[in-house]
């Protein structure tokens, strides 16, 4: 068998080889990164919260308003009732104490014992016990109104208010005369009561605050409208 020849040059060629590979030793793996892939920095947050917008103000805050009426508010061509004031008829008097002067009637009388008033008959001054007051107009009406017999005692003379329901509400002194304000009702007993009643009631007034004439207003309307028969 014949042996292959290894020239001179062959030799020395492996020999450099295997010396080569004793000093480097195989070749190093590819280098493998030992840093982590840096990361995506997250962007900037702001700590200010986001401005809201502030809500405008809904009806569920305000009263809820009513709709407009279609209807037109009823209107009136009468004029407006005089009201009683809330001053005495007499302001600034200071108190005092003496009997009051109330008027009744003396029938058929023709005028022999004072004032000649409706069917013939006669107006008559009566004085009452002392009272205190201020305002003698209030406590002489009242007095008057607050009577509710027929007769006065033994006198002969007739009171022809006693039926009815009336209060005083109010008065005031113009210059000289007074005028007085009532609510209720007449009850009377015919067509001669109503200048007794009407008579009664002025002269009362008079005698109390000193005037020389009269009006009452019965329920903001005069008393002539009143009682009239028409």
């Amino acid at each position: 068998m014949t042996r292959p020849r290894l020239s001179a040059f062959s030799v020395l060629t492996f020999s450099a080889l295997v010396i080569l590979t004793g000093c480097f030793g195989p070749p190093a793996p590819a280098p493998t990164s030992t840093t982590a892939a840096p990361t995506t920095t997250a962007a900037p947050t702001t700590n200010a919260a986001a401005p809201t917008t502030t809500a405008s103000p809904t009806a569920a805050t305000s009263p809820p308003v009513a709709p407009p009426s279609t209807a037109a508010a009823p209107t009136s061509s009468a004029p407006a009732s005089p009201q009683p004031p809330e001053e005495p008829a007499q302001p600034g008097l200071p108190e005092q104490v003496a009997p009051l002067t109330i008027y009744y009637v003396a029938v058929d009388d023709n005028g022999v014992s004072g004032p000649l008033i409706g069917c013939g008959d006669s107006l008559v001054a009566t004085t009452t016990a002392p009272v205190r007051f201020t305002d003698q107009v209030r406590p002489s009406i009242e007095t008057l109104l607050a009577n509710k017999s027929r007769d006065v005692g033994l006198s002969g003379l007739v009171n022809v208010l006693y039926q009815s329901n009336l209060s005083y509400t109010g008065g005031e002194l113009t210059g000289s005369t007074i005028t007085i304000y009532l609510a209720g009702q007449f009850m009377l007993g015919g067509v001669c009561d109503i200048p007794r009643a009407k008579a009664q009631l002025e002269y009362t007034a008079m005698a109390a605050a000193g005037a020389t004439s009269a009006q009452v207003f019965v329920n903001g309307r005069p008393i002539d409208e009143v009682l009239s028969l028409k």
